[in-house]
């Protein structure tokens, strides 16, 4: 029989108590032994993130009996799409004119469906989570570069952490590049570069998905296509472009060769404690329009609906 010396033993608890320490098995905060975080995030961004509802933190911060707001921001610290008109003045719902398609648009869509749409270009407005969880969800549409300052990044990040919704459209992938947090809530991807704007074929990949469900399985749009490095990994995919179907070619202007037959466009995921919904569609001025003449523009609409409406809770989320 083999014999255990009191060293070895000592060493055999040590080397298993190590194990389950980093497994996540074992806790010893405070002392304490017991079975600890049940949930311990991706290793990359130190969060739980996925589709994984155990992720979500529902601290009881908003209340549905109130209706439903979202605010949509907009503000952009670098290259500005032409649907966003020109810049806004400062503060809150500033006047608009009729080049500001995107804030438009979007507010029309909450008063036609039922939730109040503010709108902002001003950082300030985002520097406390007080403020934001007045708001069921945050939409960042076509933001850039760093559009956020160092309390609107803290703000963002616990109003996400206590159970708020974030919706990213087209370039709200082009912002925030040195920040790793926001990369993961867009799902662990960040756009890297395009080709030209074309038509091309969406697949509807998952219709279960309140965004989705009422989607055909194949649509076409014109978009710029985004090239993503990195590509979204641990979400769930909603849509996909096929690649065969863009005759102009897939390669961006920095030389992406593009993503083969895994091309996503639309997902969704828990993260950090909140929803975020993101599609990287949405270039085109004419992707608001609603007389028929933009191929593909009522699948859109429907789509970022569907995806504001589930990230802020007034719908079934991410499924």
């Amino acid at each position: 029989m083999r014999r255990v010396t009191p060293i070895h033993a000592a060493l055999t608890c040590a080397s298993a108590a190590l194990a389950l320490l980093l497994t996540g098995t074992l806790s010893t905060a405070q002392g304490r032994v017991g079975a600890g975080a049940q949930e311990l995030g991706d290793p990359h961004y130190g969060v739980c993130r996925g589709a994984d509802p155990r992720c979500y933190h529902d601290w009881g911060n908003f209340d549905a009996s109130k209706g439903y707001r979202v605010l949509l921001y907009t503000r952009t610290a670098g290259p500005r799409h032409a649907n966003l008109g020109p810049a806004l003045a400062a503060g809150l719902n500033p006047s608009l004119t009729a080049a500001n398609v995107v804030q438009n648009a979007v507010v029309k869509l909450g008063a036609d469906n039922g939730f109040q749409v503010d709108y902002t270009e001003d950082v300030t407005q985002l520097a406390s989570p007080a403020t934001l969880f007045r708001y069921n969800a945050v939409v960042f549409f076509s933001t850039s570069r760093d559009t956020l300052d160092d309390a609107a990044q803290t703000s963002l990040r616990q109003y996400i952490r206590g159970g708020g919704g974030f919706v990213g459209i087209h370039n709200a992938f082009g912002t925030e590049y040195n920040w790793p947090w926001y990369e993961g809530l867009l799902g662990g991807a960040n756009f890297y570069d395009h080709g030209p704007e074309q038509p091309g074929t969406v697949l509807t990949v998952n219709r279960k998905d309140i965004s989705t469900k009422d989607l055909p399985r194949a649509w076409t749009f014109t978009d710029e296509w985004y090239n993503l490095v990195p590509a979204p990994s641990r979400v769930r995919v909603l849509a996909e472009v096929d690649e065969s179907t863009l005759g102009k070619g897939v390669a961006g202007n920095y030389h992406h060769p593009g993503h083969g037959a895994d091309h996503p466009v639309a997902w969704c995921q828990y993260y950090d404690g909140g929803r975020a919904w993101l599609t990287t569609l949405g270039h085109d001025a004419k992707a608001f329009t609603t007389d028929g003449s933009y191929p593909g523009a009522t699948e859109f609409q429907k789509l970022i609906l569907g995806g504001i409406e589930s990230a802020m809770g007034k719908k079934p989320f991410c499924r």
